[in-house]
């Protein structure tokens, strides 16, 4: 167990990717004395707050109304409007509203949009501490999570100092999306994460929706050398309708603490959708870039200094997919494999218009020279991972030795909002090393699990050669797992049209994966995986292409609510969200027409 204690927030995390949980209901039971509350008229409350403690815990109900909450100190609001949906009829869980800059005083917070009859009234009391311990069975053991609260895009990644810094799209006041901010998590192994709190905060020009930080070495920027700089995109609600520009604050604490550049916003655009900023170092001209989503095009600018921007070019037209708005891009540069050549990929998210409906990741192999990018298969379209819950995938900056480092958001916006888990909402997928291979002329990107996976796997069950020719049933594999391990093997294929495998548990749940030999294709079916009713969207089967299926290599990282498959050194990947009621613990093997042979199986817990 790791302990966590961050900002007066403690308590315990589960080894590997748990940043722990909020606690529920039996927090409080009644208003302390030191809270009252004012019930005036058309739903406005103010709620009177002596000698304020560290944290204000709030009552939430999921499916409750949004209200409004202002903190108000000497008849002035303080901050920006919190956006909460407070318990009318059942508390689901509770969320803390930092009051840390006004312990000991007397405040006021205004509510608006809560009735007097609401059962928050008599559940919110104050605290000196916040408990977050794991107390949701889905949650997973080595992927990241938030803390608590909502989660969607990764924002701000980079390596320094032998730390992996996360930020994320946060909500800390529920988990439904709202209130963002970058909330920031830390690792040093790309398994083990620390949530260390929320980072970037909203301010007059909006709220902080996704970007990126770079690494200042040579103080371009006139921050310090070494000042880690965020970009992020203000997204200002208005009653003309809504605007988004981009915004940067500047660290020189590594990433712990942020001011806000006084300058702000730096880039603007008459366009509506104009968002998630990707900055990185173009070598070669020796200025910084900046490539971000401009509705249904990427548009790209460069800088000498991070401050002043000049417009360069688009891309987009009439390439890749679109049946969905472009966000989220990235553009990075890596080696071909077996060669000393080295090509630019363009990372392009896309929502909806994935291969399975919502969201997906596509991409396009080109050249870059500073100001413009070009696609070099102009008629194809090319995707980072075949599966229904990968999105928002970028990359770690000032990554060690040369690595490009991924990490994607491991859902769907198709059904994101009503996943069934309460006290948090929103999952990544474990870290991805990217390269490029050439199949047939044409360059493909290959998603590797990162090593330090390998680098986490503790104990490990070895399986003897077996030969399947009918049904073959590994009953015992996984005994005493908690849900949490990764799946090696290596298959020899004799004749068989279909190489079909399951994991199921003792209640019939069950995920069917194959190669279908004919169609060179593998096949993952989660319609039966557990549940599955909270969404017309989620029963699916999704299909990736594969090289070969003579020899074939892959492995499954199974989670508590997760797999995902890398097949033949990650030239495929395919991501699945499952909600078993209870960990699959048991495999079996079928063959359609001829045999194949099951050269090893490897189980390593993690």
């Amino acid at each position: 167990m790791i302990s966590l204690k961050k900002q007066g927030i403690a308590g315990t995390m589960k080894t590997a990717c748990m940043c722990t949980l909020i606690g529920l209901a039996s927090m409080a039971n009644a208003a302390e004395p030191s809270v009252s509350v004012r019930h005036l008229a058309s739903e406005q409350n103010i709620l009177l707050v002596k000698d304020a403690k560290r944290y204000l815990l709030l009552p939430v109900q999921d499916n409750a109304p949004e209200g409004k909450l202002y903190i108000v100190v000497n008849n002035q609001y303080e901050g920006s409007v919190i956006n909460v949906r407070l318990a009318r009829e059942k508390v689901d869980y509770y969320v803390p509203l930092d009051l840390s800059a006004y312990v000991g005083q007397d405040i006021s917070i205004d509510v608006q949009g809560m009735p007097e009859s609401a059962v928050c009234w008599k559940k919110i009391s104050l605290s000196d501490t916040f408990d977050t311990t794991n107390r949701e069975k889905f949650r997973p053991v080595y992927h990241h999570t938030p803390a608590y609260g909502w989660m969607n895009d990764p924002n701000g990644m980079f390596y320094k100092d032998g730390v992996w810094h996360l930020y994320f799209q946060h909500n800390p006041y529920g988990s439904t999306w709202g209130n963002m901010t970058w909330g920031h998590s830390t690792t040093t192994d790309l398994v083990n994460w620390k949530f260390e709190g929320d980072a970037i905060l909203p301010d007059a020009w909006g709220s902080i929706f996704s970007g990126s930080s770079v690494v200042d070495h040579d103080n371009t920027a006139g921050f310090g050398e070494g000042a880690v700089v965020a970009f992020y995109t203000s997204a200002k609600p208005s009653p003309w309708g809504d605007v988004q520009m981009q915004s940067m604050a500047y660290s020189t604490d590594n990433g712990k603490t942020f001011t806000k550049y006084t300058g702000n916003p730096v880039v603007t655009s008459a366009k509506r959708d104009f968002r998630d900023p990707k900055v990185f170092w173009y070598a070669p001209g020796k200025h910084w870039v900046m490539i971000l989503a401009g509705g249904q095009e990427m548009d790209i600018y460069s800088s000498k200094n991070l401050k002043d921007w000049k417009y360069e070019s688009s891309f987009g037209a009439k390439q890749g997919a679109h049946g969905g708005v472009w966000e989220c891009p990235d553009l990075v540069e890596l080696p071909v494999e077996g060669t000393k050549e080295k090509k630019w990929v363009l990372i392009c998210n896309i929502n909806p218009g994935g291969p399975f409906g919502g969201n997906a990741a596509q991409y396009f192999v080109g050249t870059f020279d500073g100001k413009k990018f070009v696609n070099e298969s102009p008629t194809q379209t090319k995707w980072m991972d075949w599966g229904k819950d990968h999105y928002a995938t970028v990359t770690f900056s000032n990554a060690p030795d040369g690595r490009c480092v991924a990490l994607g958001w491991m859902s769907n916006w198709q059904y994101q909002g009503v996943l069934p888990t309460l006290q948090f909402r929103g999952s990544n997928t474990i870290a991805r090393d990217l390269s490029l291979y050439r199949k047939d002329g044409e360059l493909l990107l290959r998603c590797a699990p990162s090593p330090e996976m390998e680098k986490a796997r503790k104990e490990q069950v070895l399986v003897p050669p077996f030969k399947v020719s009918d049904t073959y049933e590994i009953p015992s594999l996984f005994e005493g797992n908690e849900g949490a391990y990764e799946i090696v093997m290596t298959i020899k294929n004799s004749g068989a049209s279909r190489i079909a495998f399951t994991l199921s548990n003792s209640k019939g749940e069950k995920v069917d994966m194959y190669y279908d030999v004919p169609r060179e294709q593998f096949v993952m079916d989660r319609s039966e995986s557990g549940k599955v009713d909270f969404s017309a969207d989620f029963p699916a089967v999704t299909v990736a292409p594969v090289s070969a299926t003579d020899n074939i290599s892959l492995r499954l990282f199974i989670d508590r609510s997760s797999i995902e498959a890398f097949g033949d050194g990650g030239k495929f990947v395919m991501t699945n969200q499952v909600f078993p009621s209870e960990p699959y613990n048991k495999m079996s093997f079928v063959s359609g027409r001829g045999s194949y042979t099951v050269k090893s199986i490897t189980v390593y817990k993690l």
